[in-house]
């Protein structure tokens, strides 16, 4: 038995979701420098294999992850730590949670609502594996966007 309606109350499954509107461009660079900031403080701090994910057209969730594989928790409570005081304490912004600090996992987890920063182990990595998982989402050239800002901040400088 067949229905008549066309209309079907269940979306399809193969239809992709609807994404939130994009966030205001000011809104929208300010994550995007939040994220080069964490990656390039984590670069500082030796974190190996960084990563910049631009999930602003995959998920309304978050803006950006940055990936980090840390060699030692020491690294890596050091780069969650440094991270934190750069974009909490300087920046303003807020730390709305942060997972995997306590234990001797291998991930630590913090999120700043726009940026997600994930420090792994190397076997945390692997394991969770978040380049395959968000596959769909752009990297960003981290690298070139910092010395970029460098540049502009030097150009900005009064004469002497």
């Amino acid at each position: 038995m067949t229905s008549e309606n066309t209309q079907n109350p269940i979306p399809s499954m193969l239809e992709p979701p609807e994404i939130a509107a994009p966030r205001s461009q000011e809104l929208y660079q300010l994550s995007r420098a939040n994220a080069v900031a964490a990656a390039t403080i984590a670069d500082q701090l030796r974190g190996q294999n960084i990563l910049v994910l631009d999930l602003t057209r995959v998920t309304s969730i978050v803006d950006f992850f940055v990936i980090v594989t840390g060699t030692s928790h020491r690294q890596m409570h050091a780069i969650a730590d440094e991270v934190n005081r750069k974009l909490k304490r300087e920046d303003g912004n807020r730390r709305l949670s942060i997972e995997g600090y306590r234990t001797e996992g291998n991930w630590i987890l913090t999120d700043y609502g726009d940026v997600v920063l994930h420090v792994f182990t190397a076997e945390g990595r692997a394991l969770y594996n978040l380049e395959q998982l968000w596959a769909d989402a752009p990297q960003i050239d981290w690298k070139l966007e910092a010395q970029e800002s460098v540049r502009s901040a030097v150009k900005e400088l009064p004469p002497e």
